[in-house]
């Protein structure tokens, strides 16, 4: 079992002790105000933010907002790494108001579809996603809309009162909002702690290349490292490069690093040693036995894989500090969550069947955004259900796959359905199927099987710069294949599942 060691919102026994009133900004913001909060790399010289620093930022903002806003409305956050970005999410849930992050990567109609969904009026921003925001919705300057005056209180909150909306890569139709309440930060707190060998040891300095739009880089490491007082390092890496990374570790100080298995694979190929790292923690799919004992060898520290989703995050982890890793398992149930695998009808089984999670867990999505359906159908009576096959070995979890068609690339988790759609708006393409093809570096790579309309022509990279220019740069089908026709149902939908056997051998 996890040792449980003085984490904040969790007892003794491992049950969840929220507060009645609970609000995220003021659980981040507790540290003393002369304390290091950011280690701010994005500009030319390293600026040291401390928590009375970031607390006067915030409550700019929170002034501004109080002007615009009432409890419960949906304002999108466009940053990048920075205490900016920070200060936005803490403002926003300050005033009672419930953030959005968005993604500086996404185009127009990635953007859209997002802003649309959750009703954002207006946008916190920079010049950058000003731009890209267009006529989205009115761009906020988040550097000029600070208001000075007096210390600002907080909204008058409790864990379930929603906090953060964020968006998934969902299968079928458009992304899917998770709304979490106030409590989603404490409910990460334990598993983050975990990941990094208990997390808040003297000299510890927490960093990820993933971006804070997602929820691993805003509840994986922003927010937990604030409410731990450990300082968190806002960095923009243009692309990331074994030899960068290694540079911003030394500058910085890092000695915590949340990496994706993208970034952990190309670290490997570039032979990059890290030797001053405390703690690895990384999550997405397993790393298997070759990697963890890369990780030994070239960084010194045995990698901690994690295991969660938006929906509901951080329930199983490794810890080195505490018991030995088993290559191909993601670790333990931490602590506050119980984790189970079930069978069809939603019973506990030794046998293979799905990863759930028991209703009751700190990190859960209140509900899906106004998608009643799609929240029921996530549950199965008291567990939600992760779309995640699993098998127990002893109190080590399995994973065997996914049973969703989500592509995970580079550390991204890209849906299929949002590219099929943004591919059916071209002029030549009738119709389209996209699935995950493995790749050795990216885990998947996103193909496309494309059936062009009679007469209609257009070619891989036509289709490519499509997509480019839509949705996200990083979500565009590597490969474009030309089909006459893709399996289908009676009822006229892509059998995905023959299409990634297709792509599968295409591999071998």
């Amino acid at each position: 079992m996890h040792e449980i060691r003085n984490i904040p919102g969790l007892r003794a026994d491992g049950s969840w002790n929220l507060p009645e009133r609970l609000n995220m900004a003021a659980q981040c913001l507790s540290q003393p105000d002369e304390a290091l909060a950011l280690i701010d790399m994005t500009g030319p010289e390293r600026r040291d933010i401390s928590y009375g620093a970031l607390t006067a930022m915030t409550d700019g903002l929170l002034r501004y907002l109080l002007t615009r806003i009432q409890p419960g409305d949906r304002v999108g956050v466009l940053l990048s790494q920075s205490p900016w970005c920070a200060a936005a999410h803490l403002a926003v849930w300050k005033a009672g108001g419930i953030s959005v992050p968005l993604f500086k990567l996404f185009k127009h109609d990635a953007l859209a579809s997002r802003a649309g969904d959750a009703g954002v009026r207006f946008v916190l921003t920079d010049a950058e996603g000003a731009g890209l925001l267009g006529d989205l919705a009115e761009a906020v300057m988040v550097d000029a809309a600070g208001i000075e005056g007096d210390p600002m209180p907080f909204a008058n909150t409790a864990p379930e009162t929603p906090a953060v909306l964020i968006y998934t890569s969902g299968t079928t139709g458009s992304p899917k909002g998770a709304l979490h309440g106030h409590g989603v930060l404490t409910g990460h707190l334990p598993g983050v702690a975990i990941s990094h060998d208990h997390l808040g040891q003297p000299g510890d300095v927490l960093w990820t290349p993933a971006d804070w739009a997602w929820i691993g880089g805003l509840f994986d490491v922003l927010m937990p490292g604030l409410a731990l007082g450990v300082p968190v390092v806002a960095a923009r890496l243009d692309k990331f490069t074994p030899e960068a990374c290694a540079d911003l570790i030394e500058q910085a100080g890092v000695r915590n690093i949340f990496f994706p298995p993208t970034a952990l694979r190309m670290l490997k190929a570039a032979g990059q040693g890290l030797r001053s790292l405390r703690s690895v923690a990384s999550g997405g799919e397993p790393l298997g036995a070759e990697m963890l004992a890369w990780g030994r060898r070239q960084l010194g520290v045995t990698i901690n894989e994690f295991y969660g989703q938006t929906e509901c995050n951080m329930v199983a982890s490794s810890c080195a500090a505490d018991f030995e890793p088993r290559p191909g398992c993601i670790g333990k149930a931490v602590p506050g969550h119980d984790l189970a695998v079930i069978d069809e009808a939603g019973n506990p089984t030794d046998a293979e069947g799905d990863v759930a999670i028991r209703r009751g867990s700190a990190s859960m999505l209140l509900e899906y955004w106004n998608r009643p359906e799609a929240t029921a159908a996530k549950f199965r009576g008291p567990w939600l259900v992760t779309g995640d096959r699993g098998i127990w070995e002893g109190d080590y979890l399995r994973f065997v796959g996914r049973e969703d068609d989500v592509i995970t690339s580079g550390g991204y988790r890209i849906g299929p359905a949002e590219i099929e759609d943004c591919l059916l708006t071209h002029p030549s393409v009738a119709t389209v199927g996209v699935v995950g093809k493995p790749d050795p570096l990216r885990t998947e790579i996103v193909k496309a099987y494309v059936v062009l309309k009679a007469g209609a022509k257009a070619s891989e990279q036509d289709l490519q710069d499509y997509v480019k220019e839509r949705l996200a740069h990083y979500s565009y089908p590597r490969e474009v294949a030309f089909v006459e026709a893709l399996p289908m149902t009676v009822t006229g939908k892509v059998i995905r599942k023959a299409l990634k056997a297709r792509a599968a051998g295409e591999t071998e």
